[in-house]
């Protein structure tokens, strides 16, 4: 299970309607809110489409780590094939999909690096097995056997048996800030209610639009 007790978020919106309200941040706060009560596993799960150089498509599912009014932050090698997808072309697509409550959230918008102090304090917060999995891989490379990954395991928990677990150097975060938030949410029939925020810069002001389903 994911302790998603340390994502740092902005208090939840408390309109009933979610089509009435004028701001995507608060609102996904609300929807964000109400999912860690229901999701049975990860609500903090969210699909991230990047582009390679030819331009094709790339997705995966990480984890959101926190956000707020700048962005939606998670961690990763900076070596793996998505950090080298967001250093060549830093835009990126997100999609969280709670199923238990029949909504998700599309969200488009340009990528920027975190600073070392949020990376090296998010990292203190992981389990040690984890920081020291960290350490181990090679993310995205090719692994030759599991029982290499266990030994390079194994080699960096014995340097680190006693202490704490430095960040490693090829290990960061990413924040996207987002131009397009797309809310949705399932209604009888297929007709569902879909209402698109987008704003021009990440610092302008949001338009808002009611999408046909």
């Amino acid at each position: 299970m994911t302790d998603t007790t340390s994502i740092q978020h902005p208090t939840p919106l408390t309109s009933g309607d979610f089509t009435a309200a004028e701001e995507p941040f608060a609102l996904f706060a609300e929807w964000f809110a109400e999912a860690m009560k229901t999701e049975p596993n990860d609500p903090n799960a969210m699909a991230l489409a990047t582009v390679d150089e030819t331009g094709l498509p790339d997705l995966r599912m990480v984890l959101m780590k926190g956000y707020d009014a700048a962005g939606f932050v998670f961690y990763s090698h900076i070596a793996s094939q998505k950090g080298h997808e967001l250093a060549a072309n830093p835009k990126a697509a997100l999609l969280f999909h709670w199923k238990s409550l029949r909504r998700q959230v599309r969200i488009r918008g340009s990528v920027s690096a975190v600073t070392d102090a949020e990376a090296d304090a998010y990292f203190a917060t992981r389990a040690k097995q984890a920081q020291i999995g960290a350490w181990a891989s090679k993310q995205s490379q090719p692994l030759e056997s599991r029982f290499a990954f266990e030994q390079a395991i194994a080699k960096v928990a014995a340097k680190y048996i006693i202490g704490d677990v430095p960040r490693p150097p090829g290990w960061s975060g990413w924040r996207i800030a987002p131009l397009r938030f797309e809310f949705w949410h399932d209604r009888p029939f297929r007709l569902h209610d879909r209402i698109e925020f987008r704003r021009e810069a990440p610092d302008g002001g949001w338009s808002k639009v009611r999408l046909y389903p």
